[in-house]
């Protein structure tokens, strides 16, 4: 029989776990994922005159900008544009402590970037898996996907497709106005090899999940959300 798995309890997790494998992912340093490239490279460069400005903050100062072009394109504001901007922020700060939680693992050598790098994108289609499994409002970056393909009559798959290498075209550019030509940051051969990998590694995760456990709603909040 399958286990009872709440919901909202996938939302906290969730979160967690793509905090942790984005954490583990940034100490591997073979590159980000196309979707937080953008913010990391922000926070590499921000970071060297404001020293305060963390990948967490550049995550959800990135998506409030991108909400903002959301409702721009839709023209208008819904209540999970501004719920989603919480879980941003909620990322944000996991993020940034998950982040000082995994500089104080040792291993240092190209095996353990490596071993960190795996591990975390597979962390990452964990955490993305279990967000799927709840209706609390996404991150900017999904929401962006499934509002637009919804409100244009888009296949979703191919929106994410299309958002994905504008998202990838964004930070090669980032990194080289930033950086330099011939030096690149956030986006590099395991950028390209999680975006091969990664939404397969997603589908057989979400599948596992489904045999596993029955996702029920803990709370009445349903209807208030989506």
């Amino acid at each position: 029989m399958k286990k009872t798995f709440y919901t909202e309890a996938a939302y906290f997790f969730g979160i967690l776990i793509l905090a942790i494998g984005t954490a583990f992912m940034e100490r591997g340093n073979f590159g980000m994922s196309m979707v937080v490239a953008p913010a990391y490279i922000l926070h590499l460069k921000i970071s060297e005159f404001l020293p305060l400005f963390s990948f967490g903050m550049a995550e959800y100062t990135l998506q409030f900008v991108l909400l903002i072009l959301l409702a721009a394109v839709m023209r208008r504001v819904k209540i999970g544009y501004l719920l989603s901007f919480g879980t941003a922020v909620i990322y944000g700060f996991t993020l940034d402590l998950c982040l000082w939680a995994v500089s104080f693992l040792p291993g240092e050598g190209i095996a353990a970037r490596l071993i960190f790098f795996l591990v975390g994108m597979v962390l990452c289609s964990v955490g993305v898996a279990m967000l799927f499994r709840t209706y609390f409002p996404p991150e900017a970056y999904e929401l962006f996907v499934k509002e637009v393909a919804e409100r244009y009559h888009f296949s979703i798959s191919k929106c994410k497709t299309v958002y994905d290498c504008v998202s990838c075209l964004v930070s090669i550019v980032l990194s080289f106005a930033f950086f330099g030509f011939g030096h690149f940051e956030g986006v590099k051969l395991g950028t390209v090899f999680c975006a091969l990998i990664n939404g397969w590694m997603i589908g057989r995760i979400a599948a596992w999940m489904e045999k596993k456990f029955d996702f029920r709603d803990a709370w009445k909040l349903r209807r208030y959300i989506e």
